[in-house]
């Protein structure tokens, strides 16, 4: 059994406390950088993304690490491969939908979606079958990140579609439900453990 103070349990949760560290610089560079009133380009914001990237990437290699990890339970909830084959199908599906159907520029933010929502499905895989959360626990969380990255990809189809302010609004809601949900993992894991 996994628990906060096991080397995987303190991996996913210091994963989850960095990227929500990453969220955080992530959405000071956008209220800074796309503010309606009058954007702030250049190095007076773009510095902001240099520690965004950093946490970001450190928060993902030791999430990762932890998930990977051989857990001392094989339980699963979800067998590993539909979330990362499944993963794989849905971005190049929501790639060809958005745009195609929904004519949606493609950029970055499609596959920071995608990849946050199989990475945050694999952690509450993993804290499922190591027993740390229960079933009924890890099923609401799961249908919690369904939602956050659902009202995601809304926000990524509707991003060119909107005036400036709607724009400058759409652009956090991605970043909030992110971060709100590997904060609330974290959180869970305290109580949890």
């Amino acid at each position: 059994m996994v628990s906060l103070f096991d080397t995987q349990g303190k991996q996913i949760f210091l994963g989850n406390v960095l990227f929500v560290v990453c969220c955080v610089f992530y959405l000071a560079w956008w209220l800074l950088a796309f503010k309606p009133s009058g954007e702030a380009g250049g190095l007076r914001t773009g510095w902001l993304l240099i520690p965004a990237s950093v946490f970001g990437i450190a928060s993902i290699v030791i999430a990762l690490s932890g998930i990977l990890a051989k857990p001392s339970v094989t339980t699963r909830l979800l067998p590993s491969g539909v979330i990362l084959w499944g993963g794989i199908a849905a971005f190049f599906i929501l790639l060809v939908v958005t745009a195609w159907l929904f004519k949606r520029p493609v950029t970055t933010e499609l596959i920071l979606i995608v990849g946050w929502g199989m990475l945050a499905l694999a952690e509450i895989n993993l804290l499922f079958g190591t027993g740390l959360f229960s079933q009924k626990l890890s099923w609401g969380l799961i249908v919690a990140i369904g939602l956050a990255v659902l009202i995601s990809l809304i926000c990524y189809v509707l991003y060119y579609r909107l005036d400036r302010s709607a724009r400058y609004l759409d652009g956090m809601i991605p970043l909030l439900l992110a971060a709100l949900t590997m904060g609330g993992i974290s959180i869970l894991m305290l109580t949890a453990g």
